[in-house]
Parts: C-alpha cells; structure tokens; sequence
C-alpha cells in the first residue's frame, strides 16, 4: 500500500508518499481501502513529534477515513467486503489502507458521497462526545463555539442549531463570519475585533453560554468562565492557546459552572465504539436531512500531504481539508 510518512519530526516537507506492507484485519478489525481522509490539528502536532500515537495504534498520521470495505477479521459480522464506510481512527488514515476496530466504523450516512464522508468522523464524534453527551446541550438553551469555522466548529454550529439551541460562534475574519452565520449562527463575534464575552452578554440580555465548546485551552480559560451562564458548562478539547491558564474557582462556584476536559483519541476502544453508535443513531439522520453538512475546504491528493499540512497552518481554510488516496 502507499501511506504518508514523516521521516522525523519536523516542518511539513518531512512528509513523503511511501510502499509499506499492505495490513491485514485482525479478529474485531476491518480492512478498509481507504478513497478519503482529513487533516486535523493532531496530525500537525503528530508530524511535529509532540503527538504520539497510542499504545498498539498505528504510527501513520490520520484519524478519520472513508472508503470501501476490503475484508473483515473472525467476529465481525456489521460488515461484508464491498460495503461504503468511514471511521474514526487511533492512526492510519494518511495511507490507502487501514485497519479499524469493528466498532469504530460508521455507514456513510445517506445523501454523502464517500469521499466527502472522510469530513465526518472525527468532527462528528468530537462534537456529539462533548457538547451532547458531556455538556447535556439542550434545546433552547445557549451555545457558543470558538473556532466556528473550522472543521468542529462547522459541525458544531450545525449540530447544535439544528437541535434547537441559540448558536453563537468566534471566529477570525468577515469572509468565516459569514459562513458561520450561512450554517445557522445567530451571532458571530470576530475575536481579533471585539471582546466575545461582552458582545454574547449583550446578545443574551445578560446571561451568557450554558455551553462553551473550546478549542484554545488556557489563554480562553478564565474569559470563557466570564461567558458562562449560571449552570454553565465549558467542555475544552484543545489546546492552541496554550496548557495553562488561570482559573477563578470562586467565579465558578457562584456560576455553578462545571468545566470539562476531554481527548478523543486515546480513550479506549469501547468508549469511543459507544461514541460512535450515539452519532450513527443521532447525528447521521441530521446529516441525511441535510441539516447537517460536511463543510470541506479543499481536497487534494495523499501526495500532497505536506500542502495540506501547511494550508491548515496558515488558518486561512474554512471546514475541512481532505487528502483522497
């Protein structure tokens, strides 16, 4: 098979298109031929060497794929060869094969095209892991996520204005504002402009986000406890603006807040096959309905990794950035 591979940590020009051995499924895995995967912020990291797989996880970048089905290991019985999927993966996506736990494979929801499902898994999983299981986001209540444009962020607005929440979303230009108010935001603050915790108080006569979705870690920390509601929940699962932060626990006792901090990645197999089967039953239908989009920048080939690598890092893309094998 060819796969993508970092000769060493380094600037994406360590990237390289590369023969390995062809993977073969074990007992509860599936061999997929993989049409489509996506970039995330991991991978950069990844190629970086400050993201190491985990234990018994493949040391290929990619976290999410779509493809066809080419085998199936002893008790698999979901799916047969031939059968159109997409995955969410511990590794392995930057290559034209991968082998996935059984669980961790979802049927490309109706109305996608294969290619485009690579968009899907780990922004739907992230989204539906942290916002709906862990925040308990509800109807009518108040959400904010940073980063609308992005490829979480996308989704999230989508998910959570399709559920019946008030959407309200940062982002760092007109042209981003502009697509987070196009997926169903209400409001959309450009952080580089104005100060998001003043602007959602004024938009919410005063009372602020039951549910912030985070991905800037400890240079938001304390601003998005201003921006909670009484009983609001900060769910972080990123750290771009850092690890540390200062947090004012009396602020939070007198809000009643309640901060989350999850990863995805390295949860155990079961957790994240549960994650998964909670978005096939509640997301995918939203999806089918058309309420919910895959949101892709651009798509380019698995050759072109260290260009999509770098299209990610310059921030200037808006959803997803896919590499089709």
């Amino acid at each position: 098979m060819k796969a993508v591979i970092a000769s060493e940590p380094g600037t994406p020009d360590v990237l390289a298109l590369q023969d390995l051995p062809t993977p073969e499924p074990g007992p509860g895995e599936v061999a997929i031929d993989v049409v489509a995967t996506a970039v995330n912020r991991a991978d950069t990291l990844q190629r970086q060497g400050y993201y190491p797989p985990p234990a018994g996880a493949s040391d290929i970048i990619g976290l999410e794929c779509s493809g066809v089905v080419a085998a199936v290991g002893d008790g698999v019985t979901r799916w047969a060869p031939g059968d159109e999927v997409c995955a969410l993966l511990a590794g392995g996506g930057y290559a034209t094969r991968v082998i996935a736990p059984e669980g961790q494979v979802m049927a490309v929801p109706d109305g996608v095209d294969v290619a485009s499902a690579a968009a899907l898994p780990e922004v739907a999983a992230t989204v539906w892991s942290n916002v709906f299981m862990g925040a308990g986001l509800r109807s009518g209540e108040i959400f904010l996520a940073h980063g609308g444009a992005g490829g979480i962020g996308t989704f999230a607005i989508q998910a959570a204005s399709a559920l019946g929440a008030r959407v309200f979303a940062t982002a760092g230009s007109s042209r981003k504002t502009d697509l987070c108010l196009r997926l169903g935001a209400e409001g959309v603050i450009n952080y580089r402009e104005d100060d998001f915790v003043e602007i959602l108080r004024a938009a919410t006569d005063g009372h602020g986000a039951d549910v912030i979705l985070d991905n800037m870690g400890g240079s938001y920390l304390g601003r998005n406890v201003d921006a909670l509601a009484m009983g609001g929940r900060l769910a972080i699962i990123g750290m771009q603006g850092g690890t540390r932060g200062e947090l004012n626990i009396g602020k939070l006792l007198t809000k009643r807040g309640t901060v989350l901090a999850t990863s995805l990645r390295p949860r155990p197999i079961e957790e994240k096959s549960a994650i998964c089967r909670e978005v096939e039953k509640q997301a995918w239908p939203l999806v089918a309905a058309g309420r919910i989009q895959p949101i892709i920048h651009a798509s380019l080939p698995l050759a072109e990794a260290a260009e999509a690598h770098r299209m990610l890092e310059a921030s200037d893309h808006a959803g997803k950035i896919l590499l089709t094998a």
